[in-house]
């Protein structure tokens, strides 16, 4: 039984557990905090986010029991199951600020655009992997773009301009880390630019216009439209080294900062935690992406590692695009912070892979490298 329990031990990376499950808490925390400036003792994220990470917790410890080569083949299924879900979603979801985005049912809500992010990593690494060494293929391109632009269509009809942004990067990414020529990076950037002139012009709604105009002059409207990025900026400045302390900041307990607890937790956590505990996040994420890298050149499966290094520029991209929203780097989109923003679906989907990642270790990994390295 001992044995079995040790051989059970090594088959897991528990470094990339570990990290997953602080950077969790980190955010459990962030969001009590939020969570308590709302509604005193009655609390009403926590209950969902709770249960969102017992059935993420589930879901990523049968996905990492099972064997890599399950999802493989069922990839394009799992893609084509998404693409079902982005077009049902605009018939029959309901709308959330301006977004036509979720299915609800039984309190709880599901963004199939969220799904869509894993069924897109799938269905690409299965291309990659099975156009091995003919990437300079004109057809190999003309696939993996026509597979990017049918789930961005549909999440642009939402519209959801974050959640496109992301597959974007991930096909983007994947493409790079595959090794296509540089002419059809070239293309890759020109047709980016295409479709967000076509996106500005009949898809995105007045609002997230707005969001772009802000970003390049927050002045432009500091009470309106530029007051989000304006108060996170503040109160990321405001945290000094080890922060106001959780519960005590001043520009997320009095309401000054909007969506604390999803687009803006990490000003949250840079005002109430600080410098400290903002550079403990980073910290974690870098350890996240550590390992997912060596997942993937451990692999001895292509498809194992095109889908681990997806997973990780997908978590890249994300934490990029929040973290930078937050600090006025980059436009606010309305993302997420993989593991850590409020979001039931966000959590379970992010979970879900790190269980993905899992599998493709104990399924695909170089016994003759240990992990814990």
């Amino acid at each position: 039984m001992m044995y079995k329990f040790q051989t059970l031990f090594r088959m897991y990376d528990w470094i990339l557990v570990l990290a997953t499950l602080l950077l969790s808490s980190i955010g459990f925390l962030a969001i009590y905090s939020v969570d308590l400036s709302r509604g005193g003792e009655n609390l009403s994220l926590i209950p969902v986010q709770l249960t969102a990470l017992a059935i993420g917790l589930g879901v990523s410890t049968l996905v990492a029991g099972s064997h890599a080569s399950l999802i493989e083949r069922h990839a394009r299924w799992i893609y084509f199951g998404s693409l079902g879900l982005l077009l049902a979603v605009l018939f029959f979801g309901v709308t959330i600020r301006g977004t036509t985005g979720w299915f609800r049912f039984a309190g709880f809500s599901f963004q199939p655009a969220e799904f869509a992010k894993i069924g897109l990593i799938f269905i690409l690494a299965v291309l990659i992997s099975k156009w091995s060494y003919s990437y300079s293929n004109m057809r190999f391109f003309i696939a993996g773009s026509f597979l990017l632009s049918l789930p961005v269509l549909l999440i642009l009809m939402q519209p959801d301009l974050g959640s496109a942004l992301v597959l974007i990067g991930i096909w983007f990414g994947m493409f790079l880390f595959a090794g296509i020529p540089w002419k059809y990076t070239a293309t890759i950037l020109l047709t980016v630019l295409i479709v967000s002139l076509v996106a500005w012009s009949f898809l995105l709604a007045p609002y997230q216009k707005q969001r772009i105009y802000t970003f390049l002059d927050p002045e432009i409207d500091p009470l309106g439209a530029g007051y989000n990025v304006t108060q996170s900026i503040i109160a990321i400045g405001s945290g000094g080294v080890f922060g106001r302390g959780l519960g005590f900041g001043s520009q997320s307990q009095l309401h000054f900062l909007p969506e604390a607890q999803t687009d803006f937790i990490f000003a949250v956590i840079a005002e109430e935690l600080g410098l400290f505990g903002a550079s403990l996040v980073l910290t974690l994420y870098c350890i996240i992406l550590w390992r997912l890298v060596l997942i993937a050149w451990r692999s001895t499966s292509e498809f194992g590692v095109y889908v681990s290094a997806g997973i990780a520029i997908f978590l890249f991209v994300q934490l990029l695009l929040n973290i930078g929203a937050s600090t006025g780097l980059l436009p606010l989109t309305g993302v997420t912070l993989p593991f850590v923003s409020y979001g039931g679906t966000s959590l379970i989907i992010n979970l879900t892979l790190i269980g993905v990642a899992q599998s493709i270790m104990r399924s695909y990994g170089d016994k003759k490298k240990r992990l814990w390295t």
